[in-house]
């Protein structure tokens, strides 16, 4: 196989059938990742440093900086060099003669620290590596035992898994940062949710509630540290080997299945001969094999090094003795740590939409025992989040970067329960973040899809979804020889705003090319995120619009029902009133939601609550637009009455990975009617909000403005006044009670009396 980088050439590692004394039906497997270029680090390295590159944390040409005295230090090594970057390790005298070679071979500048500090030689490479950031400025340190991209970069190998045996049963591996381990598991348990997973550690070590014993032999796995990536409450139980039982399974190992390995395999090795005898028959059981033995010539395979060190005169056990976690053990022992897994607590919110939902999402994540954290670039947008109890984060929420670093610099992966937005803007950097995370969500890819309106018409075209016929255009020359081609009246709009927002039907072929270059004169949207640059031409859909609301689970999209949609007249498309669920004919409901689905599946949505926007033309429905997100304009309200399934409630469940509740029973008729002014001017006064409230079948009346408020007849949803909120036993009942109410309202203006 040809590569063009020998970084290129990490992953795709071997995996190797056992040969073992097995129960029967019992398969055991060794994931070879030894045959990386170094060892497996190799993949973490090139996954950081991408990754780095990617999102400009990592300039071209900049210092790369890394603590490791193993395959950290050679992955880094491998990569950063063939990208063209020096490359400074910190590490300490423990570190093998070969390893600290191959690094000077490499090129890189390696820094030994002389003695251990108060927390042992992970701290004293800590500080030095710290005084040489500060003599290299603009250098890049990979942060491996924080780093969410350490776990991250082990999704490609449980793919690798997945597309060589199709599931696993029995994840068995070592752990040192945390990051294998429970990355594959992560990524494993999306596709098999009962994976037990079984961590393999070191006596002492002080991973896992043992007292640290910094003289011990074994390197690669263990630490006196505590890394930010190990996270307990994906693991269900750890082995402790000591330094003799561990060499002496290296050795075995190499002798049984002449698989040359290091210590970690070793361990490993061991763990897999008991389980391969214990588990029920017919599981699969894998190992994950991290490094070769031939940095351990001189001490696992030495001879002379057992003997120097006595090894033979520690206990060595046959069978591991099960142990209360927090038990002291001194030779091979395990521990359940199902009693032991923290609960994930911090649900993150990259910022909010401004009304309706948004605040309400935050209380809502405190109600279900969640502590609930807002990142805004500005929090006095929200008005009520002091209310709410949130913590609140303040950071350039549109740079994933400037995101990233602010949840790495205050929190461990593994106290995150999710990650979630309430606002349309923001489910790209939501996915990004879940992704790197490792935690529920949707691919980046489909949430950046949906979000540019012109992509997702490409997309559908390709899947051959109905849609209106279209075109994409980058200026306004091009904008009315599209219109031309299309036909008028067309619609014009921007790619990436919401809210209806300069959405307009031209009837012109001036008035097409004018409202091309107003939206294409805008580099930023209303938060300040940069625009696509684009704008869309598009074949007027004649007909009435619905919204299909959907909500996914891993990729399977449940019908939570349809709204009828009454929009204002054109120009401008303002939705006016909503009806849930819609008086559709059944056929019609089904062919709805059957190009909604497919339009979803087109697009790569996954999970969570999505609003696709349908218009049904003469010949059948096309997708207008796709919303990977909860309904906005309170439709998920009225879906609460008219259901009782609370859509916002399962939003938070999802993102946090519990199963959302779907059961639907439609027991009422839901209407929202939304307050326009009928002309411009200043407001003086909003009368009769009480009247309407009274009427018989009003649950709620919300005036949004304030008198002194310049109004004017609403071109998009955020120049809405107000709504209310009915229910009744039938459509046209809610659609009477929502005239009665809107009659009670009147808006008066300041210029009324002259």
């Amino acid at each position: 196989m040809f590569f063009d980088s020998l970084h290129d050439s990490i992953g795709a590692t071997p995996l190797v059938r056992l040969r073992l004394d097995a129960a029967e039906g019992v398969e055991v497997c060794a994931k070879l990742e030894m045959h990386n270029p170094f060892a497996m680090k190799d993949r973490v390295a090139r996954h950081m440093l991408l990754e780095a590159r990617r999102l400009g944390s990592l300039k071209p040409g900049a210092p790369v900086i890394e603590s490791s005295s193993g395959t950290m230090a050679l992955g880094i090594a491998l990569v950063g060099r063939s990208l063209g970057h020096p490359v400074h390790i910190v590490t300490d005298p423990r570190i093998d003669p070969l390893t600290l070679a191959k690094l000077r071979a490499l090129g890189c500048e390696v820094h030994v620290v002389a003695r251990m500090s108060s927390h042992g030689w992970q701290s004293a490479r800590l500080e030095r590596l710290e005084r040489l950031r500060a003599a290299l400025p603009g250098a890049y340190w990979p942060r491996q035992y924080s780093n969410p991209d350490n776990p991250g970069a082990y999704r490609a190998l449980a793919r690798e898994l997945v597309a060589d045996l199709g599931g696993v049963d029995v994840l068995v591996g070592s752990v040192g940062s945390g990051g294998s381990l429970c990355g594959t598991t992560r990524a494993l348990r999306r596709l098999s949710p009962d994976l037990y997973v079984v961590g393999v550690d070191c006596v002492g070590s002080a991973l896992f509630g043992q007292p640290d014993r910094p003289e011990r032999l074994q390197s690669g796995l263990g630490n006196s540290l505590q890394p930010d990536n190990l996270d307990l409450s994906v693991l269900d139980e750890v082995h402790w080997l000591n330094d003799h039982e561990a060499f002496a399974a290296t050795r075995e190992l190499a002798r049984e299945q002449q698989i040359f390995a290091g210590n970690t395999s070793g361990s490993v090795y061991q763990v897999l001969r008991h389980l391969a005898r214990t588990v029920e028959p017919g599981r699969r059981v894998v190992g994950i094999f991290p490094d070769r033995g031939d940095r351990y010539f001189d001490t696992v395979h030495s001879p002379a090094h057992w003997e120097r060190h006595r090894l033979t005169e520690l206990e060595r056990a046959e069978r591991p003795r099960e142990v209360g976690y927090g038990t002291e053990v001194r030779s091979w022992a395990y521990a359940s740590l199902r009693e032991v897994r923290p609960v994930r607590r911090k649900l993150l919110f990259v910022e909010s939409n401004t009304t309706g939902t948004g605040m309400q999402a935050l209380c809502l994540a405190r109600e279900l025992g969640f502590e609930p954290v807002l990142l805004t670039d500005d929090a006095t947008r929200y008005p009520g989040l002091d209310d709410t109890g949130a913590e609140v984060i303040v950071c350039d929420t549109a740079s994933l970067p400037a995101l990233r670093a602010a949840v790495q610099e205050r929190f461990r992966a593994p106290d995150l329960a999710g990650v979630t937005t309430t606002s349309d803007f923001y489910g790209p950097a939501v996915a990004e973040l879940s992704t790197w995370l490792g935690l529920p969500g949707n691919p980046a890819e489909a949430m950046r899809t949906c979000r540019d309106k012109a992509r997702l018409r490409e997309t559908l075209a390709r899947a051959g979804v109905r849609q209106p016929r279209f075109a994409v255009v980058r200026d306004a020359e091009a904008g009315v020889t599209a219109a031309a081609k299309i036909g008028l009246p067309c619609v014009v709009k921007p790619s990436d705003d919401s809210g209806s927002t300069d959405v307009l039907r031209c009837t012109g072929p001036d008035q097409v090319g004018a409202h091309v270059a107003r939206i294409l004169s805008r580099t930023v949207n209303g938060r300040g995120l940069p625009t696509a640059g684009t704008a869309l031409v598009e074949e007027f859909a004649d007909g009435p619009e619905y919204s299909v609301e959907m909500f996914g689970v891993e990729g399977h999209h449940h019908l939570v029902g349809i709204t009828a949609k009454t929009v204002t007249g054109t120009p401008y498309f303002v939705e006016r009133q909503h009806l849930f669920p819609a008086p559709l004919p059944g056929p019609v409901a089904e062919e709805l939601t059957r190009i909604v689905r497919a339009a979803l599946s087109a697009a790569g949505v996954l999970s969570g609550p999505t609003h696709t926007e349908v218009r049904l033309v003469e010949d059948g429905p096309v997708i207008i637009e796709i919303n990977p997100r909860l309904a906005g304009g309170m439709i998920p309200e009225v879906i609460r009455l008219a259901t009782g399934t609370a859509l916002l409630e399962q939003q938070v469940r999802a993102a946090t990975g519990e199963p959302p509740v779907l059961e639907r029973e439609f027991t009422r008729q839901g209407g929202i009617r939304f307050l326009m002014a009928e002309r411009a001017g200043r407001l003086a006064a909003v009368e009769g909000v009480d009247r309407a409230a009274e009427v018989a079948g009003v649950d709620r009346v919300t005036v949004t403005v304030r008198p002194g408020a310049d109004v004017r007849p609403a071109e998009d949803a955020y120049g809405r006044l107000g709504y209310i909120i009915a229910t009744a036993e039938r459509p046209d009942e809610v659609e009477r009670i929502l005239d009665a109410a809107e009659r009670e309202i009147r808006f008066a203006y300041e210029d009324h009396e002259r």
